[in-house]
């Protein structure tokens, strides 16, 4: 099997896991992350808009908002780096044209703090996303430019033994899940 198909099939399997938890239900899934999140009170972040059955980390990012600026990612093309446009709770938004939706004015920001979705992870600050690198070519860019703390933010579901990886692949600072949190 190669890297490629290695990589599908850990998609497959872990979004099926992610889709169990979303559909599970329950209340308070993004407390832990809005525990670390105080501990940042100002300094600049960046969260996501959650997709199809992503866990949302919306109300950290509300809280967060009330206390300095947040971003959104916005994608600007295929094999490119995010960037991040200002965000707040009642934003108007448009969609992107990449399955995603962004405030309708950008205004860019540097975050400071990302909040990085995923489709699994393991114990040692790996993730898999989705296949197109755009969080691993942001990282890398962010980090170019100094300090950055990136967050994994998933359903504890979604966490596999191994991952299958690649030397451009960017490891994660943390995972928050709606159990648990892990510093690596």
């Amino acid at each position: 099997m190669t890297l490629e198909e290695d990589k599908a099939a850990a998609r497959k399997a872990a979004l099926a896991r992610r889709k169990g938890a979303h559909e599970a239900g329950g209340t308070g899934r993004a407390s832990h992350l809005s525990e670390i999140l105080a501990g940042y009170r100002g300094v600049p972040l960046a969260g996501y808009l959650p997709m199809r059955t992503e866990i949302s980390p919306l109300p950290a990012m509300e809280e967060a908002a009330a206390h300095g600026l947040v971003g959104v990612p916005v994608i600007e093309g295929p094999a490119r780096p995010l960037r991040f446009s200002l965000w707040e709770p009642g934003v108007a938004l448009r969609g992107n044209g990449f399955g995603t939706s962004v405030p309708e004015t950008d205004a860019w920001m540097i975050p400071e703090i990302l909040i990085v979705p995923l489709v699994s992870f393991d114990r040692m600050g790996n993730r898999l996303g989705y296949g197109g690198g755009f969080y691993d070519r942001t990282l890398e860019r962010l980090r170019a430019r100094g300090p950055v703390l990136a967050i994994g933010f998933a359903y504890a579901a979604q966490e596999a033994e191994a991952l299958p990886l690649e030397p451009t692949d960017q490891p994660l600072d943390m995972i928050v899940t709606e159990r648990e949190i892990l510093s690596f």
